[in-house]
Parts: structure tokens; sequence; C-alpha cells
């Protein structure tokens, strides 16, 4: 008996010595101890010789068992080439972690690491290994980590990763892998983090995947991955993160996501996804984080949103959301980010948003939105970024606005705000973006604005805005982009903006500006794009300003003098008159004058003759006084006598009384200043009239007068343009036909001639293709309306670039009826020929040659 309690003995501690054995593995031997140290030696990982590779354990990269056996390889940061095939891995028989990262790791990964049984841990992410991922990786079956981001693999993910049943984390990022998701991996009942983001991953998300039941965190973003959202996805109770974006996802929301009691983060932006926001969203009670923009969903935000109490950031933007925005959105308190722009929202903005205190992000642009900027948005005082631009928002911009002290961008372009701009935006200090442009504000520009140090771009443009260029602008040091163009400011250019050293735009055309051009403008060394078109400006142009220093310069249409400065480009300076040149060429293309031998003495001369008559006209004042008063009394009695001798002055379709004396004063018995172009009949003027309409007046030359038949053609032409009604025909609003002047009034065109917008760099580049087309077109149909639906039909004889005038939306209107005449389908007068040389054909142009040589 004692004998078998002996061998039993014996039998338990032999069992227990093959355990340690076991435990220890094949390398507790020294011959595979040996194996695995000649394939760290070998690899060429390691600076090692044969020596140093008994002691292969105290590497740092390298930990060891009690056996001496190698568990664990942690290679980072290394900057020389390695790859995964010069090391054996067959001699690491207990290796447990693989760690590879950021360490210039190529080539591929062998199918061999499939045999490392013991290994649960592999990390080989941040490196640029190749082909394809091994199916071997599969035979891993105590894996729970496993890290391939980073890379350049490609092809599918294996099937055979199904099987890893202790697998916790995987993420395949950052990848080229492509086909579809393995349904197999909804399998992997422990997984807790799966990541397959920034890939080319196809065909649908596998139903499978809502059987991970352990799933926090989900990121399948930046794939091309289609179909619908599994509903089934509604059943990953434990899912915190839920990332989809970046993909072509149809179909709706799926309602079961709602039920994600756990998440606080949902992205599903940058998808094809359609229908309602499911209201079952306003479940969630844990999401802060809330992403759905750049789809196509539709109907209303629903008002179940209000119960994301823990929610920072929400955006809704670039959808085709409807109805009005939700005031309860003023309840979710802890919001700092909320977008909701590029959609069809409509009514008012709600003022309970003003209740949102942590708010530092709002953009409702690109809506419908109306009515007022509730004041109440002014308590937001942790605002940094507000922008309201294209919508229909009325009424004033609220001074409250300038309670917004962190605020850095302010965009409220594109509406309808009136009234003034608030002085109180001077007090947003940090401010470096302001656009208030597209509007219908007027008064004055607040000199407070000046008080913007850190302001880099301001643009006020196409407004109402009057009075004088504040010279405080002059102090925004930092200001590189200015715009003040298309509203009604007067007076002289500021010198004070020679001081904006780092300006590189700056805008200022269509106003009423007089005065020289500041000579401190030719001390902005930056300033590249410069326009002062279609102004009252005087005076030489100053030779600092030109190419090569300003690439884009505009200082046509205004009343400068002098010769062309070197660098400046001719076009530049169109409808100057008093611009001269010696060039034969530029002289007849811009109707420039030939400048003296002379100039120097030329003004000296000019001095000297307006002093001499300044000491005439003091001695003759008081007879002048008394000569203009008996002159103005004769006025009015030839006027009243013309009337009634059959001269004609007639106004229709236009609000408001305007009298001859109104027109005749306001552009000031037609003064050069106020002359924007000349064509072959004539010279038109812009004139601003009492009621603060503008039109354009077009007076003719005399000689036409001269002509017997011309004064029925005048009438009779007057008559029928009045009864022409088409929206690309330059409105007719009146005329006067007198024996000493004749004019016609036009509506006023804000964009000017197609010729001067074609020649003028930065418009042209607003000229897009399909303003061209729309151009053509507008042209064309109204064309075929003189043609064909006019009777008598009317033949406009001139149809050139700087007869097609354009409005603020880039809409055409033909003008000059100068050479128009009236078809009469028996008369010979259809052979005759007029027009611009350019805009004939050239058969019509030598015949009328050969016709004027026969003469």
């Amino acid at each position: 008996m004692q004998l078998l309690v002996s061998i039993f003995h014996l039998f338990i501690y032999a069992l227990l010595f093959m355990g340690s054995v076991l435990q220890l593995g094949c390398a507790s031997t020294p011959s595979q101890l040996q194996f695995e140290a000649n394939a760290i030696t070998n690899s060429g990982w390691w600076n090692l010789s044969h020596s140093d590779s008994n002691d292969m354990c105290s590497l740092i990269d390298i930990r060891c068992n009690d056996a001496g056996s190698v568990t664990r390889i942690t290679f980072k940061y290394s900057r020389r080439p390695i790859q995964l095939s010069t090391l054996n891995l067959s001699a690491f028989k207990n290796l447990e972690q693989l760690e590879v990262v950021k360490s210039s790791l190529n080539g591929t990964i062998p199918s061999e690491i499939g045999n490392l049984s013991n290994l649960r841990l592999l990390n080989l992410s941040h490196n640029s290994l190749q082909d394809e991922i091994p199916s071997s990786l599969g035979n891993l079956s105590k894996l729970t980590y496993l890290y391939l981001s980073h890379n350049f693999l490609q092809d599918e993910i294996p099937q055979s990763l199904g099987n890893l049943s202790k697998l916790t984390y995987l993420d395949l990022s950052y990848n080229s892998l492509q086909d579809e998701i393995p349904p197999s991996l909804g399998n992997l009942s422990k997984l807790t983090s799966l990541d397959l983001s920034y890939n080319s991953l196809q065909d649908e998300i596998p139903p499978s995947l809502g059987n991970l039941s352990k799933l926090t965190f989900l990121v399948l973003s930046y794939n091309s991955l289609v179909g619908k959202i599994p509903p089934s996805l509604g059943n990953l109770s434990k899912l915190t993160s839920l990332d989809l974006s970046y993909n072509s996802l149809q179909d709706e929301i799926p309602p079961s996501l709602g039920n994600l009691s756990k998440l606080t983060y949902l992205d599903l932006s940058y998808n094809s996804l359609q229908d309602e926001i499911p209201p079952s969203l306003g479940n969630l009670s844990k999401l802060t984080y809330l992403v759905l923009s750049y789809n196509s969903l539709q109907d209303e935000i629903p008002p179940s949103l209000e119960n994301l109490s823990k929610l920072t950031y929400l955006d809704l933007s670039h959808n085709s959301l409807q109805d009005e925005i939700p005031p309860s959105l003023g309840n979710l308190s802890k919001l700092t980010y909320l977008d909701l722009s590029y959609n069809s929202l409509q009514d008012e903005i709600p003022p309970s948003l003003g209740n949102l205190s942590k708010l530092t992000y709002l953009v409702l642009s690109y809506n419908s939105l109306q009515d007022e900027i509730p004041p109440s948005l002014g308590n937001l005082s942790k605002l940094t970024y507000l922008d309201f631009s294209h919508n229909s928002l009325q009424d004033e911009i609220p001074p409250s606005l300038g309670n917004l002290s962190k605020l850095t961008h302010l965009d409220l372009s594109y509406n309808s705000l009136q009234d003034e701009i608030p002085p109180s935006l001077g007090n947003l200090s940090k401010l470096t973006y302001l656009v208030l442009s597209y509007n219908s504000l007027q008064d004055e520009i607040p000199p407070s604005l000046g008080n913007l140090s850190k302001l880099t771009y301001l643009d006020l443009s196409h407004n109402s805005l009057q009075d004088e260029i504040p010279p405080s602008l002059g102090n925004l040091s930092k200001l590189t982009y200015l715009v003040l163009s298309y509203n009604s400011l007067v007076g002289k250019i500021p010198p004070s903006l020679g001081n904006l050293s780092k300006l590189t735009h700056l805008d200022l055309s269509h106003n009423s500006l007089q005065d020289e051009i500041p000579p401190s403008l030719g001390n902005l060394s930056k300033l590249t794009y410069l326009y002062l078109s279609n102004n009252f400006l005087q005076g030489e142009i100053p030779s600092s300003l030109g190419y090569p220093t300003i690439h884009y310069l505009d200082l046509s249409f205004n009343n400068l003098n002098g010769p062309i400065p070197n660098g400046v480009r001719p076009y530049a300076l169109m409808g100057n008159k008093g611009v001269c040149s010696n060039s034969t060429n530029i002289q007849i293309e811009y109707q420039f004058q030939p400048c003296s031998v002379n100039q120097k003495k030329r003004r000296q001369l000019v001095i000297i003759l307006s002093i001499t008559i300044f000491l005439i006209l003091a001695f003759l004042l008081l007879l002048c006084l008394r000569h203009i008063r008996i002159s103005i009394k004769s006025k009015h009695a030839r006027i009243t006598e013309t009337s009634k001798n059959g001269d004609l002055f007639c106004i229709w379709n236009y609000d408001g009384s305007i009298a001859y004396e109104d027109i005749i004063t306001v552009i000031e018995d037609f003064d050069l200043k106020y002359c924007i172009g000349t064509g072959a009949y004539g010279s038109v003027y812009r004139a601003q009239l009492p009621t603060g309409k503008i039109v354009a007046v077009k007076k003719l030359h005399g000689f036409e007068a001269e002509v017997p038949t011309f004064d029925e053609s005048f009438r009779n032409e007057a008559k029928v343009l009045s009864e022409i009604k088409h929206r690309h025909i330059v409105k007719l609003h009146g005329f006067c036909l007198h024996k000493r002047i004749m004019f016609l009034i036009y509506e006023y065109m804000e964009k000017g001639s197609l010729f001067s917008v074609l020649f003028d760099d930065m418009e042209a580049m607003e000229l897009d293709w399909k303003r061209r087309v729309n151009i053509v077109k507008g042209t064309a149909h109204a064309l075929s309306y003189l043609h064909h639906d006019c009777v008598p039909p009317i033949v406009h004889r001139d149809i050139s670039a700087s007869n097609v005038l354009l409005n603020s939306k880039w809409e055409p209107t033909i003008s000059d009826f100068g050479t128009a005449r009236f078809i009469n389908l028996d008369s010979s007068n259809r052979t005759i020929v007029a027009g611009t040389i350019g805009y004939i054909a050239p058969g019509k142009l030598f015949m009328f040659f050969s016709t004027f040589i026969y003469l």
C-alpha cells in the first residue's frame, strides 16, 4: 500500500514538472534560446554581434519570461527601414506581444505570423506595409488586440478574422482595403472597438454588426459604403461612439438609433440620407455631439432635440430642412456649436437662441429666414463666429451685437438690413472679419470702426451708405481687404488710407468720391488690387500707381487728366476725358487726347490764364450777378415760350414728379464730371434725382438736330421705345426734345457696359461662363423681340459690347438706339449699313468701303 502511495506522489510530481515545462515552453532549452537569439541577431533590426545576442533579454525592446524565452518585442520609432521577413518569427514560440510602431516597416505581413499561437497583442500600425492582410491571422485564437492602421494594405478584409473569438480591439483604419466588410466580423462577441475608417470599403454595412453586444466604439467613416444604415445597429446597447460619415449611405436614418441610450457621439454627415430626422434621436440623453450635415434630409427639425440636454455640438447644415427653427433649441444650455446653414428654413430667428450662454459658433446662412435679428443674441458673451448671410433678414442691425466682446467673425451680407451701421460694432475689439455687403444700409460709415485694431477683412459694398469715408479707417493697421464699392459715398479719399501697410485689395468704385487720388496710396507696397472707377476723382494720376506694384488697376470713368504714367494700362483709364497719350493707336481706341510737347509749360500757361480770368471775374462780379438775375428770368420766359411753340418734355412710368429743372440741376447743366460714357450719338450722364433715385441721362449730339427729318424720327422713336416692354431692353423713362437741347432718360445699370466689365480683371473673373451664356441668351431674346414682336420691326444696327449694359444681377439690357431704324418692308433702307466696325459683317464692311471709294 505504501508503495502505491509513493508511486502516486511521484506521478503528481511528474505532472507538476511537465506543467512547468509547458509553461516555460520550448525556449527553456538552451538550443531554443539560442534559436531565438540568432533570429534577433540575424534580423538586422538591432546592431548586435553574436556575442551580444546571449544577453538579448536586457535589450530595451525585448521582454523575456523567467526561462529567458522572448515573450514581448516592442520596436518603435526607428528611422531605418526594416521588414518582418528578416525576423524569423517561427523562432518565438512564446511570443505574446509584437509591437512594431512608426518604425519604417515595409514589405508584406508574412503568413507565418499566424503560427504565433500565444500572441495576444499585434500592433504594426503607422508603417508602410503593403499587399493583403494574411488570412492566417485568423489562427491567432488568443489575440485580443489587433492594430494594423496607417499602412498601405490592400485587397479585402479576410473573413477568417471572424474566428478571433477573444478579440476586443480591431483597428484597420487608414489603409486601402477594398470590397465588403466581412459579415463574419459579427461573430466577434467580445469586440468593444472597431475602426475601419479611411479605406475604400464598398457594398453595404453588414447587419451582423448588430450582434456585437459589447461594442462601444464603431467607426466606418471615409469609405464608399452604400445602401441603408442597418436598423440592427440599434441593438448595440453599449455603443458610445458611432461614425458613418463620408460614405454614400442612402435611405432614412433608422429610428432604432434612438435606442442607443449610452451614445455620446453620432456623425452621419457627407452621405445621401433622406427623409426626416427621426424624432427618436431625442431619446439619446447622453449625446454630446450630433452631426447630420451634407445629406438630403427634409421636413422640419424635430422639437424632440430639446431633450438632448448634454448636447454641445449640433450641425444640420447642407440639407433640405424646412419650416422654422424650433424655439426649443434655446433650451440646449450646454451647446457651444450650432450650424443650420444651407437649408430652406423660414420664419424668424428664435429670440430664445439668446439663452445659449455657452455658444461660440452660430451659423444660419443660406436659408430663407426673415424678420429682424433678435437683440437677445447680444447676450451670447462667448460667441466668436456669427454668420447670417444669404437670408431675407430685415430691419436694423441690433446695437446689442456690440456686446459680443469675443466675436472674431461677423457676416450679415446678402440680406435686406436697413438703417445705419451701429456705432457699437466698434466695440468688437477682437473682430478680424466684418462683411455687411448687399444690404440697404444707410447713413454714414461709423468712425468707431476705426477702433477694430485686429480687423483684416472689411466689406460694406452694395449698400446706400452716404457721407465721407471716415479717416479713422486708416488706423486699421492689420487690414488686408477693404471694399466700399457701390454706395453713395462723397468727399475725398482719406489720405490716412495710405497707412494701411498690409492692404492688398482696395475697392472704392461706383461712388461719388471727388478731389484727387491721394499720393499716399503709393505707399501701399503690398497693394495688388485698386479699383476707383465710376467716381468723380480729379487731378493727375499718381506715378506710383501701376504695374508691377499694382497688378489690377481700374481708374476708369472719372475726371482724371494728364499723361498715362508708366506701368498703367490704358484701358484702366477709360472714360477720363482729360487723360492724354502720344500713341495714335491709344488715342483712337480709348478716345484720349494727344499730349502737348511740353506739359510743364502748358500747366504754367493754365495757371497764368486762371489768375488773369479770376481778376477779371472779380472786377466784373457785380455786373455778373445782375446779368445772371436777368438771364434766369429770360430763361424761364424762353422755356415757357418754347413750350407754347410745341417743344416737348415728357416723363412717364416713373414714381414722383420730375421737372426739366430737376434734371439740369442735378447734373449741373451736363457738367463733364457726371459723364459716365460717350457713344456715337450722344453722351451719358449719371443723375441722382432729389428723390434719391439714380437715372442715366443720354444727351444727344447737337448735329442730329440739323437733319430735317430728325425731329419727327426722334418723336416716333421715343414713342415706340416707351411702349417696348422687355426685361432685356433698357427702360426709357422719358425724353426732352428742344431746339437747344435733346436728351433721353433711361434706367441706370449698375455694372456698366459689358465692354468695361470684360476689361476689368476683377469683374471679368466674376463673369463666369454661366453668366456669359445668360448674357448671350438675354441679348438674343431682346433682338428677337425687336425683329419679330414689334410693329413695325426695329433693327438696332449697332450691337456691340459697349451697347450691352449689365445690372447688379449680371442681367443684360440692350441700349443706345441711336442707329436703330424702323423697317419698312417696301423700302430700300434695308441695305443701309451702320454700326461699330468690328461688329459688322465683313461683306457689308467691304461694300461700304467700295461705295465710299466710288463716291
